[in-house]
């Protein structure tokens, strides 16, 4: 069958802009896995964090706050988001990071500088070397499960078609369409490829013969962990100035804990390794003088960076007919609104929506890393 707009990958940047497109055409997504959001989605932290990414992610991650806190009607009747709170923790010899932060997010994020007191309020039992932070109030939980499901059902109500266990193995183009063939034997036509493959996007784009872009997959850990006294359910999420780790409460006082980890990797299956669980477990325990009662679960996922740590958001200069959604980090789901309402326009060549018409696209164009 031949489609308008085939869109690789169902995860959170494909089904997100599958339901922003939903309705223009004739639209397929296809998925490698048996079911949608296996991989990076489904192993997110679960937080909208402003400055979290950096500068260059911040606006997509301001633009699609409102849009996660009160989303339109044909994609639900309810909030995405729930109160949180960020708290960046400054260890010793890392006060001039704070000051940094707010010097490069200062008038667009507020920012609260907290002493020791408050921190102890907001972190109790933490421990005597961290005497600095910086409280983000606009942090909140996401609903990731919630979201993504979402987005896949306003795609599905208008129209767009979903292919589960479809993996494409080779790509060609002739008379101004894409031949398509998927490993089981199928074939699929489509006008236009958008490539939201997460760690699989640097092949994709390979197997099109679009220009070339490092996707590269790095492995993040996280775990999970009884501990005693139990975690505040009101614990802010917990972000190290240096990078070293992060953390934040989970029912029934648990602790979700990560060592910040970003180890280079294949696109597949992500696992936590042991000795990256070990490093998050010692770190929490320097921060705060919680006692680990027992390892619950640890697991994986990729997050997939461009060579510059930005979104790729455009059509492709080499491959025509070829659009890059793609190279999303770990702010995949905190941006993927306004990333969907930004793709949507380059893509169809349409005003974009007031909530982004105001950011840069050039900045997240595939072409940038053709430039000398």
């Amino acid at each position: 069958m031949t489609y308008d707009i085939v869109i690789v990958g169902a995860g959170m940047a494909g089904a997100s802009l599958a339901a922003e497109l939903a309705g223009q055409g004739r639209i397929l997504m296809v998925e490698g896995e048996a079911q949608p959001g296996y991989h990076a989605t489904g192993r997110s932290a679960a937080f909208w964090n402003e400055t979290y990414g950096g500068p260059a992610v911040q606006p997509l991650t301001t633009a699609s706050g409102p849009w996660l806190a009160a989303p339109p009607a044909a994609v639900s009747n309810r909030s995405f988001l729930s109160p949180r709170g960020a708290l960046h923790l400054a260890g010793p010899g890392d006060e001039a990071r704070l000051d940094a932060m707010t010097a490069t997010f200062g008038g667009r994020v507020r920012l609260d500088r907290l002493d020791r007191v408050q921190l102890e309020a907001a972190v109790p039992g933490l421990r005597a070397g961290f005497a600095h932070g910086l409280f983000e109030p606009s942090c909140q939980d996401i609903d990731v499960a919630g979201l993504h499901a979402a987005c896949l059902a306003r795609a599905r109500r208008g129209g767009v078609m979903l292919a589960c266990d479809t993996r494409i193995v080779d790509m060609t183009r002739s008379g101004g369409r894409w031949r398509l063939a998927i490993a089981d034997g199928r074939t699929i036509l489509a006008d236009i490829v958008v490539n939201a493959a997460g760690a699989w996007a640097s092949a994709i784009g390979r197997m099109a013969g679009a220009a070339t872009i490092a996707i590269a997959p790095l492995r993040r850990t996280m775990v999970q962990l009884a501990v005693a006294p139990d975690a505040p359910p009101a614990l802010p999420l917990v972000i190290d100035a240096a990078g070293l780790f992060y953390f934040k409460p989970d029912v029934g006082g648990r602790i979700w804990v990560s060592p910040h980890d970003e180890t280079p990797a294949a696109a597949g299956d992500a696992a936590a390794e042991e000795i990256d669980v070990a490093i998050a477990i010692d770190r929490l325990e320097r921060t705060v003088d919680w006692t680990v009662r027992a390892r619950e679960r640890a697991w994986a996922g990729l997050r997939s960076f461009a060579p510059d740590r930005a979104p790729v958001y455009g059509h492709d200069a080499e491959a025509p007919g070829f659009f890059w959604c793609a190279g999303q980090g770990g702010f995949g789901i905190q941006t993927a609104p306004a990333a969907a309402m930004l793709a949507a326009s380059l893509l169809t060549g349409t005003a974009a929506p007031d909530a982004v018409r105001n950011i840069d696209f050039a900045r997240y164009a595939p072409d940038r890393f053709l430039k000398p």
